[in-house]
């Protein structure tokens, strides 16, 4: 497929996005619905994580039905400012401030309250495994993706509101979570509210404290950062691969395609800003096993190292991120040709995922197509140029 054909798939995406104006279904929206503001409902921990479980895996669409209505993200936001910045620097021209100035002021708007600094959460409560969040309790990965968002558009229009929200969210990291301490290094929490161990979540912190460093200098944060960096890469494998989590009785030993990313493109990041080169022994042993480990036929990207289902969009978007970031086009071309013709409907959304048993096409605003618009987004600036 040529760069045309592929910017015509891009603005089909786009134009789904802007109809729905940024607003959809989550894997993990299940909560919102009526059903558990009852009083056993709203506190009964098995019965909230079954049927949140339940719901992410049916491919028909039940929403509706239970009352839950399609939701407004953050993180979505932060996202297309993110895609919406990757187009232009492919095309300056065609740069739309009204949709950045939209996009920065609801995510001001958004802010969880109550912190030591700038800082987001999704807009669902979320029964995670190992902590209960509450709808808009921060978490490092929400602020992280959202900051990176802000940092990209900083740089690419000097937009000093995006830098300053980017620099107050260092305080929320720094004061308001958690920290799992291993001698010199340490571990943040994945939110203020539990003291999980989960890298790809701490090394969103690392990056934030380092993207801001370049442009203040203020050493703290670099020092702090560090440290999070060096226990992320003390818990890398032998064979160049990261758990999940590593707290002891923590379950989620696997390690997954887009969370490998995530920690891989944090990582380059953090080296990038911080100017602190002596981790690109781990980086390239973890890139190395990310290629040789994720993709069956070199063009469909694996959920797990071991396992090739479920193919899920969000894994199929990272990978096109992070191979593309690292100078791997013709392997990055493949999945986006790939994606293009099995992961996305004709008007435009793309399908959450590809089991043994069929396609769930439940159109997911921020899991699939908010990252399929920041994956196709990178993607084609940097084959263009």
């Amino acid at each position: 497929m040529d760069a045309d054909f592929i910017s015509k798939r891009l603005f089909l995406l786009q134009q789904y996005i802007e109809r729905e104006a940024y607003r959809g279904y989550d894997p993990y929206d299940a909560l919102t619905s009526p059903l558990f503001c009852l009083p056993l409902l709203n506190h009964n921990k098995l019965l909230r994580w079954g049927f949140q479980q339940v719901i992410k895996r049916l491919s028909i669409n039940f929403r509706p039905l239970l009352g839950i209505a399609k939701g407004y993200n953050p993180v979505t936001l932060g996202l297309c400012l993110q895609g919406y910045t990757y187009l232009a620097e492919m095309r300056p021209e065609e740069r739309d401030g009204t949709k950045f100035d939209l996009l920065i002021s609801e995510l001001i708007r958004l802010q969880s309250k109550g912190y030591s600094g700038a800082c987001w959460g999704y807009d669902f409560d979320w029964e995670a495994r190992y902590a209960r969040i509450p709808a808009y309790t921060p978490t490092v990965v929400a602020t992280g993706f959202i900051t990176n968002a802000l940092f990209e558009y900083y740089h690419f229009a000097d937009d000093r509101k995006a830098f300053e929200l980017c620099e107050s969210a260092t305080r929320f990291v720094m004061h308001d979570l958690n920290k799992t301490v291993e001698g010199e290094t340490f571990c943040y929490s994945y939110s203020p509210l539990d003291t999980q161990v989960v890298l790809n979540a701490t090394m969103k912190g690392a990056r934030l404290l380092a993207q801001v460093y370049s442009v203040n200098g203020d050493k703290r944060l670099i020092e702090e950062a560090r440290k999070t960096v060096e226990f992320v890469v003390k818990k890398q494998q032998q064979s160049g691969a990261w758990a999940y989590a590593t707290k002891k009785g923590d379950a989620r030993t696997w390690a997954d395609n887009f969370h490998t990313g995530y920690v891989l493109d944090c990582l380059d990041d953090y080296q990038k800003y911080s100017g602190d080169r002596s981790f690109e022994e781990a980086l390239q042993k973890g890139i190395a096993y990310y290629e040789a480990h994720f993709f069956e036929n070199g063009e469909i990207p694996k959920y797990y190292d071991k396992s090739l289902y479920p193919i899920d969009t969000t894994a199929v978007a990272q990978s096109i991120l992070t191979l593309t970031r690292f100078g791997k086009i013709d392997k990055a071309e493949r999945i986006v040709n790939w994606a293009l013709n099995y992961m996305q409907d004709e008007s435009g959304y793309f399908y959450y995922q590809r089991t043994r048993r069929g396609v769930n096409k439940i159109p997911y605003m921020r899991w699939s197509n908010a990252w399929m618009f920041v994956a196709l987004s990178k993607f084609l600036k940097v084959k263009q140029h």
